[in-house]
Parts: structure tokens; C-alpha cells; sequence
């Protein structure tokens, strides 16, 4: 084979499975984010919530958007600490 010929068998000129913008797992992580904002954004009454001691009065999507961020903080170090 010549190098011209052999540099073309090694590039697949398409993009493979994995290197797609929307990929079945990217798409379901994107489907799982709207519906957890869509809920969190539907419960907007104000609930009282315990902090250890003191207890607050606030919007219950702001509990469930804060606790949501803490959760994905979470996932993202567990994630990052693997590799």
C-alpha cells in the first residue's frame, strides 16, 4: 500500500459512535436535567426547612435546586476522584 493509501484506511473520515455531539447518554442525562427542573420549578411554595439548628422559610425550588447542585457537586468529585 502506499502512505497515501494507508493514512486514508486509518482515519474513518465520519465521526465514530463516541464522538457524536448527541449520543444516547448525553441525551438522556439532557432529558433527566429538564424534568428535574421542571419539577423543581413547579414547587414554588414556601415551606419551613431545619438547618441543624435554626429553622428558615424559602421557596421550596430553592431547596430542591440547591440540594440538586449539591448532589451533581457530589457525583462530579466521586467521578473525577475514579480516574
Amino acid at each position: 500500500m502506499s502512505p497515501k493509501t494507508s493514512e486514508s484506511v486509518g482515519e474513518s473520515g465520519g465521526k465514530g459512535p463516541r464522538e457524536g455531539l448527541l449520543t444516547p447518554a448525553r441525551v438522556t442525562v439532557a432529558l433527566l436535567a429538564v424534568l428535574a427542573l421542571i419539577f423543581v420549578f413547579e414547587n414554588t411554595r414556601n415551606t419551613k426547612i431545619r438547618l441543624l439548628v435554626p429553622e428558615v422559610t424559602m421557596p421550596l425550588w430553592m431547596a430542591l435546586l440547591a440540594t440538586g447542585l449539591i448532589g451533581a457537586l457530589c457525583g462530579a468529585y466521586a467521578m473525577r476522584r475514579r480516574r
